[in-house]
């Protein structure tokens, strides 16, 4: 008996102008990031110029030699890992509980309209206030170990968290709020099958901004109560007058804070492949 072999069509070539436009978009890319690149190597490059001939004074603003030097110095005494640990593991908390948190908050809110037409003016002023000016109050009522950081990293970023997710839940279509309400749909089924699914991309932008929120909190924190951490680091050589320790506990943040907020640029770029979410 013989068995027919199914022809498959070959894959359909892209036009001559489809292909230019790909370079050109790679192109103009790779110069993107290799202006990038340049761009931080210059800055590096004369800042260690006009410090090396005394242009600038590099005991008030360091150099990039001295910065690597004091982070050689750092990695030999074994102290870096523990201040970078312990300011992770309170940024990675309150990061988790702020997301947490806000997001069920703002689901309450959004369920309950009488609620959040009450709270919803006290959330805007919680977030409107200057955070600093609840230090003495977290301080007494939390102590001075990492409960009262992470408490502080929490007030800062889960009001922001409330209201943009919030805002989000609330800008849902109506026509398919009442088109849900027309099938029948209860209010838990409007929530799981319409209200959050259509919001993920919001969810996630909201997660953005609590990377930089709590990497804020955490360090103003430090700066407080902690007697360990990047940012008693920073405090610590304030005091000292030793600016190589500020700048290079300063650069250590910044890969740090850049390292989160690539990830969860990652987990944007995963979800929206999975979800087919054009951003």
């Amino acid at each position: 008996m013989k068995h027919k072999t199914r022809k498959t069509s070959p894959p359909t070539a892209y036009s001559p102008e489809h292909i230019a436009y790909i370079k050109g978009v790679k192109k103009k890319n790779a110069v993107i990031a290799l202006s990038r690149v340049g761009l931080l190597l210059i800055f590096l490059l004369l800042w260690e110029l006009l410090a090396k001939f005394k242009v600038i004074d590099s005991f008030i603003s360091s150099s990039p030699s001295r910065m690597i030097d004091c982070f050689i110095e750092l990695v030999k005494g074994g102290e870096l890992a523990k201040h970078i640990g312990v300011t992770l593991w309170e940024t990675v908390v309150s990061f988790f509980l702020a997301t947490t948190i806000g997001t069920l908050v703002a689901i309450g809110l959004w369920w309950c309209e009488g609620v959040r037409r009450v709270l919803e003016p006290y959330i805007v002023v919680l977030n409107a206030l200057p955070k600093i000016a609840l230090g003495p109050i977290i301080i007494i009522w939390m102590g001075t170990d990492q409960s009262a950081i992470i408490t502080m990293a929490l007030a800062i970023s889960l009001f922001v968290t409330i209201l943009n997710t919030l805002s989000g839940f609330m800008s849902v279509e109506k026509s398919k709020l009442m088109l849900m309400q027309t099938l029948g749909a209860s209010k838990w089924q409007t929530l799981t099958k319409l209200v959050l699914p259509s919001n993920i991309p919001n969810i996630i932008d909201a997660l953005k901004i609590n990377v930089g929120m709590c990497w804020v909190g955490t360090i103003m924190g430090e700066y407080l109560v902690s007697h360990a951490g990047l940012g008693y680091l920073i405090i610590y050589g304030g005091q000292i007058f030793k600016l190589d320790l500020v700048m290079t506990s300063t650069v250590i943040l910044c890969f740090l804070a850049g390292g989160m907020y690539y990830l969860v640029a990652l987990l944007q770029k995963l979800v929206s492949k999975k979800l087919n979410i054009e951003k």
